[in-house]
């Protein structure tokens, strides 16, 4: 306890860390205040009558950091800037010329990012119309004309921009990734709701059960931490070199291959993935036509949260991502490279393409223990709060596993920030 008092309090005495933790905390306030800034002409008290009732808007109003619920100006969430980072980051390993701009740096970053903002603009558009329609079919959101549709559209869309702005400005200026601290300060800002909710109907519901919950919960939570922390020592030994009198290298190191390499972003991805057929079905069943009604009741229960095919794919959508996203962000021909250009290597294994194998063959077995885990932890709370007829709880595995993710990333990268002032502090003196 001692040991995170005095971090904290090292925090706070570094001018560029407490300005990072001010500066998130400001965005975090801002969020939760614009939240609340409904768009004009819904039914309120009818929209939350519906949330309360809907098991699956209940899950998308908590990624939107409960927006949803209250319909404010940013109900669409982070759900259309998360799907074009989908597409784009596809689309990257389909053409060879945005795989060469991935390739370039910081501008290529900067030019994929700017591809993923103007994609962000029509997704959220077309998200905007199917969820105002729904809605107004459902009598819950009235519009005399098409102007004021398109106004509310257009307020959407800018509600969507500015949370993506937030996003940005923490990743550039706050503790850690902007989207990931946003999903989290919405989850938190939910949990207050969550709890009294489950209060209020307490009464009618066997203590047993929310004991069992509470315990499953606090054992998913241990889980998480284990996994997230866990990692493959790879040993890296370089070689002795000798410059005039001086000779250099012999150490070893290790590369640690996390298990965990992704963290949390596959289960945003497939969270974002996985609820939008079901949306799609509920605004095709206002349709007219008859055909188009029954496939798309087809496709909202087959898309029920509270169905097996649901969390099937759900789960393989997790592993799926979770390996798409090492992928992406773990290249094992580039670190074999640096490695072989700093005279390392790894005993028993050539330098060169044989590392690079070597790193894929490891990197892709515990990338599929991490994988595993992480698509049973997204689906074995839901399935256990169903058992304990706890349906009010609804943040779930999922939510668990976002908020301590982030609290891990966010506590690592505080303490590696802390650790290399110190060394600066040592090497001035």
């Amino acid at each position: 306890m001692n040991r995170y008092l005095n971090s904290f309090l090292n925090l706070l005495r570094i001018k560029d860390l407490r300005k990072k933790l001010i500066f998130t905390a400001a965005i975090f306030t801002v969020f939760r205040f614009v939240a609340h800034v409904p768009v004009p002409g819904v039914n309120l008290p009818a929209l939350q009558s519906l949330f309360a009732s809907n098991q699956l808007l209940g899950l998308l109003d908590i990624f939107s950091g409960g927006t949803l619920a209250n319909f404010s100006i940013m109900a669409l969430g982070l759900g259309p800037y998360i799907n074009a980072s989908i597409v784009l980051q596809l689309l990257t390993m389909i053409f060879p010329k945005l795989e060469e701009l991935s390739k370039e740096g910081e501008f290529g970053r900067e030019k994929i990012n700017q591809y993923t903002r103007f994609l962000t603009i029509p997704l959220a558009a077309v998200q905007s119309v199917g969820m105002l329609m729904l809605l107004k079919n459902q009598g819950i959101l009235s519009f005399a004309n098409p102007l004021a549709l398109i106004s509310m559209v257009i307020t959407m869309i800018a509600g969507t921009i500015l949370l993506m702005w937030f996003g940005e400005l923490l990743t550039e200026y706050g503790l850690g990734n902007g989207i990931s601290l946003l999903i989290f300060a919405g989850i938190v800002g939910r949990l207050p709701v969550s709890l009294m909710q489950t209060a209020s109907v307490s009464q009618i519901i066997n203590p047993m059960n929310i004991i069992a919950f509470a315990v499953m919960s606090l054992l998913v939570i241990v889980g998480i931490v284990y996994v997230n922390e866990a990692a493959r020592q790879i040993p890296i030994q370089y070689a002795r070199r000798i410059r005039g009198s001086r000779q250099t290298g012999g150490q070893t190191t290790h590369l640690p291959l996390r298990v965990n390499q992704a963290g949390v972003i596959p289960i945003i991805f497939a969270v974002s993935l996985v609820l939008m057929p079901s949306m799609v079905g509920r605004y095709l069943q206002q349709m007219p036509n008859a055909k188009v009604i029954a496939i798309a009741s087809k496709i909202t229960n087959f898309f029920d949260p509270n169905n097996a095919p649901y969390h099937i794919i759900y789960f393989l959508l997790v592993i799926a991502f979770t390996y798409f996203y090492t992928a992406v962000t773990f290249n094992p021909e580039k670190i074999s490279e640096d490695i072989k250009k700093h005279g390392g290597f790894i005993p028993g294994i050539r330098p060169g393409k044989p590392t690079a194998d070597y790193l894929s063959y490891v990197l892709n077995r515990i990338t599929l223990a991490g994988a595993i885990f992480l698509g049973l932890i997204a689906i074995l709370p839901s399935i256990v709060r169903y058992m304990t007829n706890i349906t009010t709880m609804t943040i779930g595995g999922t939510g668990i596993l976002i908020v301590v993710s982030v609290i891990l990333e966010i506590s690592k990268n505080l303490e590696s920030q802390l650790i290399m002032r110190n060394y600066e502090g040592f090497l001035k003196e």
